[in-house]
């Protein structure tokens, strides 16, 4: 969300943010927050994102700030989407407005991440989680599985606790046919308030039934796979087909933007996670490491990247790691 505050003789008289898709944008929030719109004509207003100009689900920012001649702009970054970069800034200028741009860009970038990946690298922003053993394994041998589908956990209840939490804040979540399979997970948000996930799934064959959680219909559901025939999808749920033996991960990428989907949780196994590794398609890596072992199983996957962050969570350790 873009964040806006406004400022009068050093002291704040507005703020706000973004409102959920279709509602009112930071920038109206703010000014609308002011009590004394007076004071406007001598405030500076400040916005993580330059404003916008154009018509689209509300009327133009930059308009209402002209509107209410606020003189002082000060702004993060410049609008890399086609229908604004820079039109805003050059209207504002054009109305008299001082505006400064550049201000705190990193900071503002990274809090924008998910909407700038999508705007400048035509695909959602992408997160690789997965947990590991002390030995290195992210999932235990086959045969030591029950006969019933069901999770099995590695991290402690906090951890998986805040996973269910990075589900409620990012669009989707993807995994492949085999963690359907032998986990049969719902893919929602349980341990957390907020909003369920996308739930996008990699089924080649379709070989995941009706019967599986992901595909009871409560979630939006996106099956990618290779079969052409209609008749074989089931009812609910949305299917888009691909290439399986052209790079999958780029055509994920493709199908995500073109589904407008802003950011993508991979929680899948070893296999599905590779495969965003290999092709060089991710964005940031979280990494729990538990006090188990397995001495043999599925081993974890393996990337390289500019650690971020490490935290203990009770018995686990949380490292965060970025594309270099």
């Amino acid at each position: 969300m873009v964040g806006c505050v406004i400022v009068h003789n050093e002291k704040i008289i507005g703020e706000g943010f973004t409102s959920p898709y279709g509602g009112p944008h930071a920038e109206v929030n703010a000014i609308n927050s002011v009590k004394d719109k007076g004071l406007l004509t001598e405030a500076t207003l400040y916005v993580t994102l330059e404003p916008c100009s154009h018509h689209g689900k509300t009327p133009p920012c930059a308009d209402l700030i002209i509107k209410h001649h606020i003189r002082e702009v000060v702004i993060g970054i410049k609008d890399p989407h086609d229908k604004v970069a820079g039109k805003g800034i050059k209207k504002l200028e054009a109305a008299g407005c001082n505006v400064t741009v550049g201000v705190l860009e990193d900071e503002c970038r990274n809090h924008l991440k998910r909407f700038l990946t999508l705007q400048e690298k035509k695909r959602p922003y992408i997160i690789l989680k997965w947990a590991e053993t002390a030995d290195g394994f992210i999932a235990p041998d086959p045969n030591l599985r029950k006969s019933t589908p069901e999770p099995f956990w590695i991290t402690n209840p906090y951890s998986k606790q805040m996973v269910h939490q990075w589900r409620s804040q990012e669009q989707a979540i993807l995994v492949g046919t085999k963690t359907v399979l032998e986990d049969n997970p719902k893919l929602n948000t349980r341990d957390w308030a907020g909003k369920n996930p996308i739930r996008v799934v990699l089924d080649k064959d379709l070989k995941i039934g009706p019967h599986f959680h992901v595909m009871d219909g409560t979630v939006r559901t996106l099956v990618l796979t290779q079969t052409k025939d209609p008749s074989k999808y089931v009812n609910g749920v949305d299917y888009e087909v691909i290439d399986f033996t052209q790079a999958v991960a780029a055509q994920v990428c493709k199908i995500l933007y073109r589904h407008s989907i802003t950011s993508v949780l991979i929680e899948g196994g070893s296999r599905t996670l590779q495969t965003f590794v290999d092709e060089d398609l991710w964005d940031e890596a979280r990494i729990f490491k538990a006090r188990k072992f397995f001495m043999e199983g599925i081993s974890a996957p393996y990337i390289q990247g500019k650690l971020q962050s490490e935290q203990s969570i009770l018995s686990d350790t949380l490292s965060i790691y970025t594309h270099d």
